[in-house]
This record gives C-alpha cells, structure tokens and sequence, in this order.
C-alpha cells in the first residue's frame, strides 16, 4: 500500500511504496507577466531562481527516486509568453540534473510539449495511477476507468484559508477530504479522500476572499457531501474541519 505525508513546511508531498515519489504543482513559472500588467513587479529571474532553489533544496533532502508535477508548470493558459519560452526549459533543465521528472499537465500548459526538454517524462493530462491512488492536475473528471483507486491527489484549485481576523489569513493550506466514492465514480462504492495540495507558487496567496480568483474543479463540484474534513497548514496543523470549508479557496 502506498503512503502519503506533507513535507513538513512545504508546499509538497511524498508518496511512497515500492519507490518514493516528491509531489508538488501549479508552479505557474512566468506569472511575473500577469503581474506587471496590475503594475506589481519581482525582480527579473527572481521567482523563477526561487523556485528552481526550493526545489532543489526539497529534494536534496527527501532524494526521492522521482518528481511528479502535478500541472501549470506555466502561467498562460493558451499561449507561451516570452518568460515562458526561456524560464520553463530552464527549470526543467536543472531539475531533470537531480530527479527523474514526470510532467501530468494541466490547464495552464498547453503547447507545454514545446518547452520540455529530452528527459522529462510528459504524460495524458488524465492522470497517473500508483496503486490505490490517482495522481490528477484535477482540471477534468476522472473516468471510471479509475473507479478502483480510493484516493485522489490533485492541485489545480490552490486552496488558501481565510478569515480575517486570524493570523493565518490568506496563508496556503493544505485540504483533505473524504466522501463516498459513488459521488465520482457511480458503479462503485466505498470510500474515497482527496488531497489538495497546495500551490508550490508562494506569490499565490490573498488576504480577501474576495480578491482571490479562485479555479474550478469539476471533481470537488461533484461532491455533494463530505462526512469528514481537514484543512492543514502547511507546518502540519490542522486549523479546520469539514464545518470550515467555506473558509478556503
């Protein structure tokens, strides 16, 4: 059976079984654009170093046998922008040097086939499947060919707490939940829980519900009940159950 557990203060997670697998998602590399244009400005090749160094650091610590990135490895959505054409190479450059890398994309990385370099292993945006779980950008619905695994682990939504009169407001958190699986897969039944990892993207954060664009995920719309819930900081602290859910995204 394979295992699960946050990288403590991190935006990451492991699974291991047989092998060990470092997981993270929605980088975004190149959202530098996006800001400029409201005017806010990080200094040119700083996100994309940052990034590209706590990773690193990530993995020179687990020494995961394999990386997967679970989508929006870039930050447009249906073209490529000129930070695009030089920051994604590079980071796939300098992470394939330490890991083997498995790329799942999601619905920020079209064309993202045009940046990746010989060495990195790119995917069907349907998702990867270890043993009982299914590793998902969580953009689409999963089939029911995927009806036997009894855990999801997806990004895509990038799920921040708020409430404004808490010190972690605005603040990346983790959310596990559970629910009956014939929510997402109708011929079967049982239990199923769903892991949404956090943003690895630091600068995806808000301090107004309101002012924080939130992403949709035709799985989490799909479920109608959850029975129990976690909403976890990113050091490992549980801050919420399923009666706060309307404190994230």
């Amino acid at each position: 059976m394979v295992e699960t557990k946050i990288v403590p203060s991190k935006p990451a997670l492991v699974i291991e079984g047989q092998n060990k697998s470092l997981v993270v998602t929605d980088l975004h590399i190149g959202f530098e654009s996006k800001l400029a244009s409201n005017n806010i400005f990080v200094g040119k090749n700083t996100s994309i170093n940052e990034t590209i160094s706590d990773l690193e650091t990530i993995i020179d610590s687990i020494k995961p046998n394999s990386l997967i990135l679970l989508g929006d490895i870039k930050s447009s959505i249906k073209s490529i922008s000129k930070n695009e054409w030089e920051d994604v190479p590079l980071f796939f450059e300098k992470i394939k040097n330490k890991v083997e890398t498995i790329l799942i994309p999601g619905n920020h990385d079209a064309n993202i086939g045009k940046l990746v370099p010989d060495g990195i292993t790119l995917i069907s945006s349907i998702g990867l499947v270890s043993e009982n779980i299914l590793l998902t950008h969580g953009h689409t619905l999963p089939s029911e060919n995927f009806s036997h695994v009894d855990k999801i682990i997806m990004g895509h939504v990038h799920p921040v707490f708020f409430q404004e009169e808490s010190v972690l407001n605005g603040q990346r958190v983790w959310i596990s939940i559970r629910t009956d699986k014939q929510m997402l897969f109708p011929s079967t039944k049982g239990d199923l829980e769903i892991i949404v990892v956090p943003s690895f993207n630091k600068y995806f954060y808000a301090t107004h519900k309101k002012q924080y664009k939130k992403s949709i995920s035709p799985i989490l719309e799909k479920i109608k009940k959850i029975s129990l819930a976690k909403i976890v900081t990113l050091d490992g602290t549980i801050i919420g159950d399923e009666s706060m859910m309307n404190h994230v995204f």
